[in-house]
């Protein structure tokens, strides 16, 4: 690490803390040529995820484009916002963990659809029929037969 003041290359780490939730280290650092104090942050490089779209474009992964179509499938039901987050931060943990670099749209979604199954039956319908993009009430109707037959043997 360079020293911000004189450029000196060599500095001793003073203090170190998790910051911002553990997701970033602070360093103190104290440069051994002039003797100043400086801070210094360490973060995980993660590398970039690529979403491919269902005409086979590839744009970069955003999170809030699930927490979009989640909290939409959820309004006004009786859901937590950090139910709605929990649910967000596990389906982009299950991504990263799979460590490819690609994964389709039509994974992403049966991942928040397995989850919202069990949250509230009600968001997932919701969520299904504009994923699943239902033609008509057949389609809806399976999917609602589905649904029920799950309940049931539960």
């Amino acid at each position: 690490m360079r020293c911000p003041f004189c450029g000196w290359t060599e500095s001793k780490v003073i203090d170190s803390r998790a910051a911002e939730e553990g997701s970033t280290i602070r360093r103190r650092r104290e440069c051994v040529s002039c003797a100043r104090r400086f801070t210094t942050y360490e973060v995980v490089e993660q590398i970039p995820l690529m979403v491919v779209k269902k005409d086979g474009r590839r744009t970069l992964f955003e999170r809030n484009k699930i927490m979009d179509g989640v909290l939409r499938a959820c309004q006004k039901r009786p859901i937590p916002l950090s139910t709605v987050e929990e649910l967000v931060e596990k389906v982009e943990k299950e991504i990263r963990n799979t460590m490819e670099r690609e994964i389709s749209t039509q994974q992403i979604g049966e991942m928040v659809m397995q989850y919202l199954k069990d949250i509230d039956q009600v968001a997932y319908v919701r969520f299904a029929s504009v994923y699943r993009q239902f033609a008509d009430i057949n389609n809806f109707m399976q999917e609602l037969e589905g649904l029920m037959t799950t309940r049931v043997s539960k």
